[in-house]
């Protein structure tokens, strides 16, 4: 039985050697049967803590996702090809593999997949082909947060490098007047979030009947956070000869019934959607009154936990639970959505150089961030719902590494 210890001063987490076993760990428990069952979220949902257990070996049995194609089987133009053998890409992700062919066919498409499974560069690739041929091909990107968008931007550079295609990204936390001088360069590509997006329209500077494609990404997120009447009234101005895709992680009836009303006849492409992924160690920590601090703090002094992403529920939580790791000697720094836009990639950045080895975050970092080698990922506090529980700790376990992803219960 563990005693809590107040650990000593923490300055830093460095590279240290191999992750351990959990099992060998006094700080973990495996026994989902004992103490609480389950919690109850705020929005009724009912969530099984057994969930949370889970090790990596035992989900082996899952079926591998065949790759049909190679990159270089899509017949991308040569450019976009150089692009992509600079990057060292040569075997697409089963939902690139499955989702490219379709796309460059003009197809409406509606892709289902965990975040972490490349699904930015399932609709990146098609559409900046698509927009090379054709200089006439607008394309509007719709993410639920900016730090997605940004991260969008980001491979876009990458993908579209030397092609003379040109995009004009429209977030909120920003200044508007770069935003603007952008779009009146009328760039292919906008990628945006809605609220900026609508603002950007009310002022005349965005016209969706000029776009000829349209791709919302992580649309059950945007669903949660509300955006849902935004994206149906965007829809409903587009022209209605488009080509509409639709990258989620989960499809729930809103959202299917949103699919029924705007695309046409469109491809489903579902890889292993609304599962853990198999790569990442899952198990709970339990806690007393008053005792989840001091266990935090050991747990983060062993010199596994190397790159720590912590999911806490509110805005104050995080900045508390951040204040109060910092003043206890740890790396560490905070996102969420109080902070401004600057601040916040700021922050990230920080996080991705190894600057700190601590990130304390709303589910604002739970969606489509890529961020190499986290080795684990700790609910502080218990998500809303099994979806959020899916998107935060699939920041660990990408490329085929092995992550940990533990839970506060």
């Amino acid at each position: 039985m563990y005693n809590n210890v107040m650990p000593r001063p923490h300055r830093g987490l460095r590279n240290r050697g191999k992750t351990s076993s959990l099992s060998s760990s006094p700080f973990y428990s495996s026994n989902a049967n004992r103490g609480r069952n389950n919690s109850r979220r705020q929005s009724g949902e009912k969530i099984d803590i057994s969930r949370f257990i889970q090790k990596a070996s035992d989900q082996t049995n899952a079926v591998a996702e065949e790759i049909v194609n190679s990159f270089a089987d899509f017949g991308f133009v040569s450019e976009l090809e150089r692009n992509l053998k600079v990057k060292n890409y040569s075997i697409p992700t089963p939902i690139q593999d499955q989702s490219i062919n379709h796309i460059l066919e003009g197809r409406d498409i509606i892709a289902l997949a965990n975040t972490g499974t490349g699904k930015t560069g399932a609709f990146l690739l098609p559409m900046i082909n698509k927009a090379f041929k054709d200089n006439d091909q607008k394309v509007l990107i719709i993410t639920p947060t900016r730090e997605l968008a940004l991260q969008i931007a980001d491979e876009f550079h990458c993908f579209s490098f030397g092609m003379r295609i040109f995009s004009a990204l429209c977030i909120g936390g920003t200044p508007i007047g770069k935003q603007i001088a952008n779009l009146r360069r009328n760039p292919q590509f906008v990628i945006g979030t809605p609220g900026r997006l609508q603002d950007l329209h009310k002022r005349n500077l965005i016209n969706y009947n000029q776009f000829q494609n349209i791709v919302l990404d992580e649309v059950d997120r945007m669903l949660d956070m509300g955006f849902i009447s935004e994206i149906r009234d965007i829809l409903s101005q587009f022209p209605k000869v488009r080509q509409s895709l639709f990258f989620s992680a989960t499809m729930p009836p809103k959202i299917r019934a949103l699919a029924e009303e705007f695309l046409q006849y469109p491809i489903t492409v579902s890889i292993n959607a609304g599962k853990t992924a198999q790569n990442v160690e899952q198990d709970i920590i339990r806690v007393g009154e008053g005792e989840k601090f001091d266990k935090l703090q050991n747990i983060l002094s062993q010199p596994d936990f190397q790159k720590v992403l912590i999911f806490s529920e509110t805005k104050h939580g995080v900045e508390k639970l951040k204040t109060n790791l910092v003043n206890s000697g740890f790396s560490a720094e905070s996102i969420h959505g109080d902070k401004r836009q600057g601040q916040r990639q700021r922050a990230l950045n920080q996080f991705k150089n190894n600057e700190v080895t601590i990130l304390v975050a709303t589910d604002v970092a739970a969606r489509g961030l890529d961020i190499k080698d986290i080795s684990h990922v700790i609910n502080y506090t218990i998500p809303e719902t099994y979806d959020d529980y899916i998107h935060r700790i699939g920041r660990t376990g990408r490329a085929n590494k092995t992550g940990i992803a533990l839970t506060f219960v």
